[in-house]
């Protein structure tokens, strides 16, 4: 994963391009929601099922992109947000969704959240939007006055749409509920050792371990071990954050008769000899912090767009962005917590070492980087395999879709025949890149399937 970034960029930098999205994902909010119902008496109010998907494709959407602008968003605490946004959604929600359980109990640490009273109606669209809104804000809390303007002007745009759709009283209960939700996730939240994360993503405290094979800083910026605590945090689901390690890496070694140099000589001489379409697979996957979400960002835009293909429901939607939140949440928790029990060192250090002092794959795959933490599992593999896991689970082993994500960044979308066969492209970008060992693919996307494995378990009532 590729994590080369000016952590604390300013935000007038910012402001213009996200106050210029903000008003152009209202615009096509508005047209979304041209059809959006008449006032209902409070007797008929319609269930989550009843009403599309816009409200929370939008504001998944609008946090994709706050992830890509914020300061300190590295993939892990992009990741935690994006758990988080889903759990809020899902949460406020459950009350009106058929045969939903709460997630009380389910997920690890949560022991309560506001109930609803049966006998009231809630508009879903306005709970929606406001648990929404008062979670983003939460968690951007520290993105400046580009972020206020995009999350206040996402949610006047959604409550001005709604607001005549239901009796006063009911849009009020309904903006109250959504509120008091989001306030109950975030207190849970603060409990789970990323709280404020992107504050500390570099922390001066930790020390790597020194020895053969182990992980050092990595050029062109030599930068200290990105979030080396995080698998120390709580997971969602997972029983513990070890719940999933693969087994150790190949053994070092710097003889060509040892597993790692085999696996060096395969990255060294793959990098070589790279062909113009390994060359863009491995860029089309780079999912650069400082040009895209981050990859659980890409994740994440997946799941937006097969829901807009499908024309789903918001019930749907919140179940899907719920289970992938935190699939790919925890898929950073494990994911770390095996980076940092193993410490194995990198492609290009070894190559450097014993293959061929003068190897910089970057002079081939620019602008993909080396990012600065141990090599084994791959993150982008265990993300991937998380979400292939998740959405094949919903949509089918064998669901087709086009990826039009990355078009802002000059790449023709790709379609694909099934979630896997994405995340298999995803694993294998980074061989091609000079960032992986081929191990560190197919171990991450079995962590990733084993991460969401727990996740699937839960019962969202879909």
């Amino acid at each position: 994963m590729h994590t080369h970034m000016p952590i604390q960029r300013t935000t007038y930098q910012r402001i213009s391009q996200t106050v210029l999205y903000i008003l152009r994902l209202a615009l096509v909010l508005a047209l979304l929601l041209s059809g959006a119902p008449t006032a209902h008496a409070q007797a008929e109010l319609p269930p989550v099922a009843a009403y599309e998907h816009s409200v929370a494709t939008a504001w998944f959407e609008l946090l994709i992109e706050l992830v890509r602008q914020a300061p300190g968003f590295s993939p892990p605490v992009a990741a935690r947000a994006m758990g988080y946004a889903g759990v809020t959604l899902y949460a406020a929600l459950q009350p009106g969704m058929t045969d939903a359980p709460s997630l009380v109990g389910q997920l690890n640490g949560l022991t309560w959240l506001p109930p609803a009273d049966a006998s009231d109606g809630y508009h879903w669209p306005l709970v929606a939007n406001s648990a929404l809104a008062s979670i983003h804000r939460r968690l951007f809390a520290h993105g400046g006055a580009d972020v206020r303007i995009a999350i206040d002007g996402l949610e006047e745009a959604i409550r001005t749409r709604y607001e005549h759709a239901a009796p006063a009283d009911v849009v009020r209960r309904s903006i109250q509920r959504g509120r008091a939700v989001a306030t109950a996730v975030f207190a849970w939240s603060k409990t789970d050792g990323g709280h404020e994360g992107y504050f500390f993503n570099f922390p001066r405290t930790y020390r790597p371990p020194e020895g053969p094979g182990m992980w050092t800083p990595t050029p062109p910026d030599f930068l200290r071990a990105l979030q080396p605590y995080w698998g120390q945090n709580r997971p969602f689901v997972m029983p513990a954050a070890n719940a999933c390690t693969p087994p150790p890496p190949p053994a070092y070694g710097a003889d060509s008769s040892a597993p790692t140099y085999r696996e060096a000589m395969e990255v060294y001489t793959t990098v070589k000899a790279l062909t113009p379409a390994q060359r863009d697979t491995a860029l089309y996957w780079a999912d650069d912090p400082t040009l895209t979400a981050t990859p659980p960002g890409h994740s994440l835009a997946i799941a937006t767009q097969v829901l807009r293909q499908e024309n789903a429901s918001l019930a749907l939607a919140a179940a899907t962005y719920a289970r992938l939140g935190m699939a790919l949440a925890d898929a950073f928790i494990a994911c770390w917590e095996a980076k940092y029990t193993y410490n194995r060192i990198r492609p290009i250090t070894y190559i450097q070492q014993v293959i061929d002092p003068a190897w910089n794959a970057m002079a081939i795959t620019d602008p993909v980087i080396t990012p600065p933490f141990p090599e084994y599992p791959s993150g982008h593999s265990t993300e991937a395999g998380a979400m292939a896991t998740v959405l094949s689970a919903i949509f089918g082993d064998d669901y087709t879709f086009t990826d039009a994500s990355q078009t802002r960044l000059g790449f023709a979308p790709r379609r694909y025949a099934s979630f896997w066969q994405a995340a298999e492209e995803a694993a294998l970008s980074r061989l091609y890149g000079g960032i992986h060992f081929r191990s560190a693919n197919e171990q991450g996307l079995a962590q990733g399937r084993c991460v969401a494995g727990y996740v699937n378990q839960i019962d969202l009532g879909e």
